[in-house]
């Protein structure tokens, strides 16, 4: 079974094919995906996310919820967890808002959800989350998580041509 979370404000729901419209609504927004890997051009290829979204829970390797406003269910954005290896007892954090919702403390909020189903449910030792270099907002909302910057990669990754450098922050299950 899926969980689902409630916070304060929010709730956090598994992501189904009826959400692919709010999904392409924010890999598609210019100011999502400028420091955002995952970017599509259309509709019909959301589908591949979507796609990676469930796959994601039916494989082991992770888990991805939707944001909700708890009160309206309005859809905020998505977070979850993903390159999850059980040997090594370790996920990736990921994390993404439509801008409207920026500045609210929603994916501070939301992440802890996340963070304890990690390290709780799935007995992890170690949460990593990559951030690219630029990406003040959401450095500062890992950091106030107690997250630990670890260190720079630099051009790591080809992004619209161009390298880009990612930022290492790490939270241990003991922190």
């Amino acid at each position: 079974m899926f969980p689902e979370f409630h916070t304060k404000r929010l709730a956090l729901r598994r992501i189904l094919p009826a959400d692919q419209q709010k999904i392409f609504e924010g890999l598609s927004d210019p100011l999502v995906i400028k420091y955002y890997g995952v970017s599509y051009l259309t509709y019909e290829a959301t589908g591949e996310q979507m796609n990676w979204y469930e796959n994601l829970w039916i494989s082991g390797t992770g888990a991805w919820w939707k944001i909700c406003d708890l009160e309206t269910s309005e859809f905020l954005g998505a977070c979850g967890l993903n390159n999850l290896q059980k040997f090594h007892r370790k996920a990736e954090l990921g994390f993404w808002l439509l801008p409207k919702y920026w500045g609210n403390g929603i994916v501070y909020e939301g992440m802890q959800e996340v963070l304890d189903f990690g390290f709780e449910v799935l007995n992890l030792h170690r949460i990593e989350a990559f951030v690219e270099v630029g990406n003040e907002n959401s450095m500062k909302a890992l950091l106030k998580r107690g997250f630990k910057h670890e260190g720079t990669m630099e051009d790591v990754e080809l992004k619209n041509g161009k390298f880009i450098s990612l930022h290492v922050f790490a939270k241990l299950s003991n922190r």
